[in-house]
């Protein structure tokens, strides 16, 4: 697609018709959505050179796709080299460089360029208020997090789904289930619509903790709500159940999907040869392992390492290792875990021998 547009802006000047910032910005914006940063810096040069001067919607881009790339140092640059030419950086432009402190871990940082935005006279939006809290809530600093959900509650901006959904995950993951509902009350008393992904992060929460009678209950709703569910929270319902060891419950739900219309996906079916394996199950689950191209989903690296753990856990070595050779023939490598256990077979067989 960017070729594409090259060659249509190249067409355009040899009409005389010079492209414009607009033009050059989606060029740029197009190298950086498939990481050609090489390229989009050699458009924002050549555009230089040419005298169309670039404005805060091409730095924004560039600096953005730094950051993603993990590049912040360089993002920093670039924000001087726009500031010398007299612009200065907007709200996205702050809330990137936070984001891109974020993804690194770099909270330290990302607070020092949060508070610089409020000293500049730039006030934060919902967007960087999410970007930090996301990152706190990454970090298992919740306390941090929940200081910033309070700034926003007394005085704005106004929090909106995704800072209750990030909140609540985090909760969820830290054990704190109270707190959770707590939250969830809130954001229910603020007129906020819970979304597939709030629903989401519920199933999974309750799963995860082993509450998974109130995960049925929740499942249910979802079923009765009128959302259209996709395979997603199949697979988490039958994770749970098979953790709480909920054998039949599980199996019963992973064939209700055919009835509903949805079709496993590779993920599902390692939940449920994993599930299978685990509980002793292992020619079951090796059956469903050779069933999934009836569904038009192949095993993936991940599928071949969890049925050949799950066999070799049940002492079936000659199907894990005629597994192993077929896995290999596919371009697919044996894991950490695969290794270590075939390792420690051949040792203890060898043993056998010797003694």
């Amino acid at each position: 697609m960017v070729s594409e547009a090259e060659g249509f802006v190249d067409a355009m000047i040899k009409r005389g018709i010079e492209p414009n910032v607009v033009t050059h910005t989606a060029l740029i914006n197009g190298h950086c959505l498939q990481n050609e940063m090489d390229k989009a810096r050699r458009v924002f040069n050549l555009m230089i050179e040419k005298g169309c001067a670039p404005d805060i919607v091409t730095y924004n881009v560039l600096v953005d796709a730094h950051c993603k790339q993990g590049m912040v140092s360089e993002a920093k640059d670039i924000v001087d080299s726009m500031k010398k030419r007299g612009i200065e950086p907007n709200v996205v432009t702050y809330s990137v460089l936070v984001d891109g402190h974020c993804l690194r871990g770099e909270m330290g940082e990302a607070r020092r360029v949060f508070n610089l935005m409020i000293e500049k006279g730039c006030a934060p939006n919902i967007v960087t208020y999410n970007t930090m809290i996301n990152g706190y809530c990454k970090g298992k600093r919740l306390e941090e997090a929940m200081q910033l959900f309070h700034e926003i509650s007394r005085k704005g901006p106004i929090p909106d789904t995704v800072t209750y959904n990030t909140l609540m995950q985090s909760m969820f993951r830290l054990g704190k289930v109270s707190t959770a509902r707590e939250l969830f009350r809130k954001m229910l008393a603020s007129r906020q619509v819970p979304d597939i992904v709030t629903r989401l992060i519920w199933l999974d929460g309750l799963c995860k903790i082993g509450h998974i009678e109130e995960a049925l209950k929740h499942f249910q709703a979802m079923q009765n709500s009128g959302l259209e569910l996709d395979v997603v929270p199949y697979t988490i319902l039958v994770d749970g159940l098979y953790k709480a060891g909920h054998i039949e419950a599980a199996k019963e739900l992973f064939h209700q999907l055919s009835d509903n219309g949805l079709k496993p996906n590779v993920y599902t079916y390692c939940v449920m040869i994993q599930g299978l394996c685990k509980e002793g199950l292992p020619d079951e689950a090796y059956r469903l392992f050779g069933s999934m191209g009836d569904n038009d989903c192949l095993p993936n690296s991940c599928c071949y390492n969890v049925m050949i753990q799950g066999l070799l856990r049940n002492s079936y070595t000659s199907k894990a290792t005629q597994l192993i050779d077929e896995m290999v023939d596919k371009g697919f490598s044996a894991d950490i875990t695969t290794t270590t256990l075939y390792m420690d077979l051949v040792v203890d067989s060898n043993k056998s021998i010797l003694l």
